[in-house]
């Protein structure tokens, strides 16, 4: 019994203990909760405050990766009349946009008589000449889309190694400004490009990248007859007009007349380096892709040259200029065929020539042309399953800077010349070279030696 009424009596004073002081406590525990709801209430606006300002911060690290970050872009194709590494700066969505390419090569002369001639690569040799190894270019592209429409490019190049000048050979390296564009892009059949550009002839001017075309050197008709690599400061329009046709026409500054020689009008590009501009000149390109990769078309350029100048107290000829040409290629699978003809006419190139180089017999030409076929074949396919490429090709190409002269002038021989190239690419990757070719040089009189040439090559 005493057993039972224990609890009881427990439980009973706990009871009244509690009715005597409850109250008291609630009082005394109330400003506790408070304080304490207070304090989760401030925790969790401190921590809503947090996450919207992190939200804020990621929105602006994100911003300022898609301006300012180096996206990789894979699979590039030529747009716009660019190379395929140049025209990256299309590809990306906002911002920055590097890329480059390089070569380097090396000549052995091989045979016959070298003496008093210009060479592939533009410099005099002796009656035994000297092989060659050259840092040829460096160059990086740097571009910025400001906005879907307002897009900068510019090609900086690197050549010869250095600025400084070499031992053995006539020249110094150098550092040039290949080309500096903006764009705004307006409709399909009609967008603006001004700035240092690329006269759109032939198909090394524009798209000059080593894996990108086929051979150590470049053709010779697209460095005597089209002075590739060539730019000028000029403005103009591009776009399509359908589905599969393309142009470009640009208003750029002329030819100085100066620089030209019994070699062609090359040494008369200006460069954008300080160009004179006293005369202009208009080029325009229009290109048909009738059928998948097959490619028609051809370019013009018309402009006077003498850009006012006086030499020894008259008036140095206008020297009106025109250069045209034609081409055609065909790139399917493994085939590749590739065709160009090119031809200039320079008016008053009497009064040239007699002004220009006085006391010698080798003249400037009223008409120079060239032109060359093309044909190689990607073999790896046919070896192994991947991705490289071997194609072994050859090219027959004719140049004649010299192929009708001014009356009175007897021509440069020398000049007239026909040049077969045979030789092999080999790309481990798409953006990389390897390559290897043989040219035989046989002019209308006199003799140039053979080249054996190496060289490697890269593109991103």
């Amino acid at each position: 019994m005493q057993t039972t009424l224990r609890p009881l009596l427990a439980f009973s004073m706990v009871t009244a203990l509690l009715a005597a002081h409850g109250p008291a406590l609630a009082e005394r525990a109330s400003p506790d909760l408070e304080r304490l709801e207070d304090q989760i209430r401030a925790r969790d606006d401190r921590i809503e405050d947090l996450e919207a300002k992190m939200n804020v911060l990621v929105d602006e690290l994100t911003r300022l990766r898609e301006a300012a970050a180096v996206p990789e872009v894979e699979g590039l194709e030529p747009l716009y009349g660019f190379g395929p590494a140049a025209s990256k700066v299309f590809h990306v969505d906002r911002g920055l946009s590097i890329a480059g390419y390089g070569e380097v090569v090396y000549t052995n002369f091989v045979g016959d008589s070298a003496a008093g001639s210009t060479v592939s690569n533009g410099v005099l040799v002796s009656d035994e000449a000297l092989d060659r190894a050259d840092a040829l270019r460096l160059v990086f592209y740097f571009g910025y889309k400001f906005t879907d429409r307002i897009i900068f490019n510019s090609e900086l190049e690197f050549e010869h190694g250095s600025t400084g000048g070499a031992t053995i050979t006539s020249g110094s390296g150098s550092v040039s400004v290949e080309f500096m564009t903006l764009d705004f892009l307006l409709t399909d059949w009609a967008n603006l490009r001004m700035g240092v550009l690329l006269p759109p002839m032939g198909f090394i001017n524009e798209i000059h990248e080593p894996p990108f075309f086929l051979g150590v050197q470049r053709p010779e008709t697209e460095r005597r007859i089209l002075p590739t690599t060539w730019r000028e400061v000029g403005v103009g329009l591009w776009g399509s007009l359908g589905e599969t046709v393309q142009y470009r026409t640009y208003l750029v500054n002329g030819f100085n007349a100066r620089g030209f020689s019994d070699s062609g009008i090359r040494g008369g590009r200006q460069n954008g380096n300080r160009a004179l501009a006293e005369d202009f000149a208009w080029v325009t390109r229009v290109d048909w892709f009738p059928a998948d990769g097959l490619e028609l078309g051809g370019s013009i350029y018309w402009g006077d040259t003498g850009q006012d100048q006086e030499l020894m107290g008259r008036d140095l000829a206008d020297g009106d200029l025109l250069i045209f040409e034609g081409h055609a290629q065909y790139r399917r699978g493994p085939l590749h065929l590739r065709g160009l003809f090119a031809m200039t006419n320079l008016a008053d190139a009497g009064e040239l020539s007699r002004a220009l180089m006085r006391a010698t017999n080798r003249p400037i030409a009223d008409k120079t042309l060239g032109g060359y076929i093309e044909v190689g074949y990607d073999v790896w396919p046919l070896l192994f399953d991947s991705d490289m490429s071997l194609m072994p090709f050859v090219r027959v190409e004719y140049v004649d800077t010299q192929f009708k002269v001014p009356r009175g002038f007897t021509s440069n021989d020398l000049r007239s010349t026909w040049l077969t190239t045979a030789g092999v690419n080999f790309k481990p990757h798409p953006g990389v070279v390897l390559k290897l070719e043989y040219r035989n040089f046989d002019p209308r009189r006199g003799e140039l030696p053979d080249e054996l040439g190496l060289g490697m090559g890269f593109a991103f």
